[in-house]
């Protein structure tokens, strides 16, 4: 077995390089396989793509397997099947690192990620070219509250809170873009990223999250982090 099929994820990695090709150039692939969506390749193509990519160089370790998920991601996937959705907004996607395994996991489900990073928004967008076409990603701020009221199912803040300056102004507008529900991850303890500028602690996420006025709030604790869903007063 090539080690390529024991390192990485072969699909999404395939589709993120026909994206990634189509978009800038590189890898040159075949021109048989250059205008193809993931899911018309077979699984030779896909390897042989992703090969392409990583003698091109570039960076695949988004697409790593993982043994395990992270029990934080693995605890949002449980709450998620329990319920039913068919929109998302997942805000500041970041690498993917939740986003990706969710599109594998939920393939009906129609997702729009928010950043700050327009790299990061442009390899969303390859990926979802290269055959995740339920997955737009938009260079957007959740402060200024992008979308209209009641735009998604489920708004995903998955270790993003504890970043941004003005916490309230996030929370409200997650609140109001939610049909249904609002997911939550932060560090439950002090660590030493200087990117971490709030501490939420479970008090704290009531203060906010209560101030807006509509949601019923479940905790849980999980290996560090604090799991937080706000269900949506209809």
């Amino acid at each position: 077995m090539n080690d390529l099929q024991t390192t990485y994820n072969l699909r999404t990695a395939a589709a993120w390089v026909l994206g990634h090709a189509r978009n800038v150039g590189k890898p040159d692939l075949p021109e048989s396989s250059r205008c193809k969506k993931v899911d018309e390749c077979s699984p030779d193509e896909m390897l042989r793509i992703v090969e392409a990519a990583r003698e091109e160089g570039l960076k695949l370790y988004p697409f790593k397997l993982k043994s395990a998920l992270m029990a934080r991601t693995r605890r949002t996937f449980g709450f998620l099947r329990s319920v039913c959705f068919e929109t998302m907004l997942d805000v500041g996607s970041g690498r993917g690192a939740f986003l990706i395994p969710f599109i594998e996991e939920f393939p009906n489900v129609d997702v729009t990620s928010i950043d700050l990073l327009d790299y990061r928004v442009a390899f969303l967008n390859e990926l979802a070219d290269g055959g995740f076409g339920s997955l737009r990603a938009e260079l957007k701020d959740v402060c200024d509250q992008p979308f209209p009221d009641d735009s998604f199912d489920v708004v995903t803040l998955l270790e993003v809170l504890e970043h941004i300056p003005a916490v309230e102004k996030a929370v409200a507008a997650a609140v109001r873009m939610a049909k249904k529900h609002v997911v939550v991850t932060v560090p439950s303890k002090p660590d030493d990223n200087p990117d971490h500028i709030h501490l939420l602690t479970k008090d704290k996420l009531t203060e906010l999250f209560n101030a807006t006025g509509r949601p019923r709030l479940h905790f849980d604790g999980v290996e560090g982090h604090l799991f937080m869903v706000a269900t949506i007063n209809s």
